[in-house]
């Protein structure tokens, strides 16, 4: 399905019913990351991945930055006529989602935090993200794919699923470099959200995997410490892309958490 917001073309689907979640997908990937998700959950909810713009099926238009695709999110959300649904967000979906409560507070039913971070980048990460820049202009997205993939996925994934790593290198190959250049510059240019995490006042579950070197489990753990009432579960033998990697052990502990809304 698309939603036009301005001149933008923004693509999701929307599977089920039930609770409404949305799902914010990692850099540089699209809404087909959360398949595996999607289909364990349909049953239960109504299930709504959307593409950031340039990603997926969503066409490329500046502004990129994290306040423009949680409007973006808004967008859908009315196109829809949701007026709450949980936000899942994972990685780069993780910052949307933070940028998403403070600018749309009142449609948060509930937060999956997942293999993300609150703080900003350090100069490390900015150093980092302009490198793949440049690489994305002079050599395109099979270059960055090359360039990001060992991060993204854990040591055990690498190691016994070869099949899950080929397939997420072609999905990061597959992206266009606006996309991945705007994202970039969104990730580079968003706030620290570390202040952000003391007024999530709604239930809060925080997911990452034990061997992600991106966004480390302390950071999790710092977070969960952060938010008043959350919950936290670090995945074993999972890297950055918690849920493709460990889809069982992710869908489990994220239906108990969806389930535990309905009592609450």
């Amino acid at each position: 399905m698309i939603t036009l917001v301005g001149d933008t073309e923004i693509a999701f689907d929307d599977i089920g019913s039930g609770l409404p979640v949305v799902f914010l997908h990692a850099f540089p990937l699209s809404r087909t990351m959360w398949e595996p998700q999607v289909t364990a959950l349909v049953g239960e909810c109504r299930c709504i991945p959307i593409d950031f713009r340039g990603f997926g099926d969503s066409t490329a238009c500046a502004p990129f930055t994290v306040e423009r695709y949680a409007d973006d999110v808004a967008a859908v959300l009315d196109a829809l006529q949701i007026e709450r649904a949980v936000i899942a967000g994972l990685s780069l979906g993780g910052y949307v989602a933070f940028s998403f409560w403070r600018r749309h507070r009142e449609r948060v039913r509930a937060l999956v935090l997942a293999d993300t971070r609150a703080g900003a980048d350090t100069a490390d990460n900015v150093a980092r993200r302009k490198y793949l820049i440049e690489l994305a202009h002079t050599h395109g997205s099979a270059a960055v794919a090359n360039a990001q993939i060992a991060g993204l996925v854990g040591k055990t994934t690498r190691d016994k699923r070869p099949d899950i790593y080929d397939a997420i290198h072609r999905s990061i190959a597959q992206a266009s470099v606006d996309a991945i250049v705007g994202a970039l510059e969104a990730m580079m240019a968003r706030p620290d959200s570390t202040d952000t995490l003391g007024t999530i006042d709604v239930p809060t579950m925080i997911v990452a995997g034990s061997e992600d070197v991106a966004t480390p489990p302390r950071e999790s753990r710092a977070m969960h410490a952060a938010i008043p009432g959350s919950r936290v579960e670090i995945l074993q033998q999972a890297g950055h892309l918690s849920n493709i990697e460990r889809p069982a052990a992710f869908n489990t502990v994220v239906a108990e958490f969806l389930a535990s809304l309905l009592y609450n």
